[in-house]
């Protein structure tokens, strides 16, 4: 963290360089969590770790649309077996700290962060997440996928195409994927968080009940949902 005294990043370049670490996280979970084969994913250095990206152009833009969606509470992305059952939940939540018109976001803000050690925080996130492989039970199904799904502020809209007639790209998701579907037995592990003075961010994983379950059968072990960190 910058010294309080001192100017760190602009609320855009904070945002930006949210929404980039977003998308370059979500990729790596996928990769990590074998969502898809690992010759779909070519190898890349980012925060100056090794990381992961799909090849696959539509699945890409869906990432990145995802992402740069507005201004959001949490993006959840959420694992599924064939049925929608949810069983791994990756919730990012963002919490502004400032509030700025869009005149004044291209400011200097004192003691916000400085660049070169949010990227320092965002290398921690990431090396958190390629051990998460060990760390988390493994997922039992074949043919997972996955979704994106954003929890909005109260007065919020994702953003939608300018275009005459575009849909928009976005529907209501169904309750058991977001973060309020999640049952008392899930098992959240909490991963990183970094205070940015300006859009703070914090990730935790949760594996649902149903995931819980199935792992217990498929381990023959006793399996309790509770709450512990990484």
């Amino acid at each position: 963290m910058a010294s309080k005294n001192a100017p760190g990043l602009t609320y855009n370049e904070t945002a930006r360089a949210i929404v980039e670490f977003l998308e370059v996280a979500i990729h790596n979970i996928l990769y990590v969590r074998q969502i898809y084969p690992p010759d779909l994913f070519s190898r890349r250095k980012k925060y100056d770790v090794p990381v992961w990206r799909s090849r696959h152009p539509e699945l890409n833009a869906y990432i990145s649309g995802a992402v740069k969606a507005g201004t959001v509470e949490k993006v959840v992305m959420v694992i599924k077996d064939p049925k929608d059952v949810p069983l791994e939940r990756f919730i990012f939540s963002l919490r502004q700290m400032v509030q700025l018109e869009s005149y004044d976001r291209d400011q200097r803000i004192v003691g916000a962060i400085s660049g070169k050690a949010l990227s320092h925080y965002f290398r921690s996130f990431l090396i958190k997440l390629s051990m998460l492989e060990s760390q988390l039970g493994p997922l039992t199904e074949d043919n997972p996928s996955f979704a994106i799904i954003l929890e909005l502020l109260e007065d919020k809209v994702p953003l939608a195409s300018q275009q005459k007639g575009d849909l928009p790209p976005w529907m209501p998701a169904a309750k058991v994927h977001t973060t309020a579907g999640a049952s008392d037995n899930a098992e959240l592990h909490f991963v990183r968080a970094v205070e940015t003075g300006v859009i703070n961010v914090s990730l935790a994983v949760q594996e649902s009940e149903q995931k819980l379950e199935r792992l217990n059968d498929w381990l023959g072990v006793n399996v309790k949902g509770k709450q512990k960190a990484l």
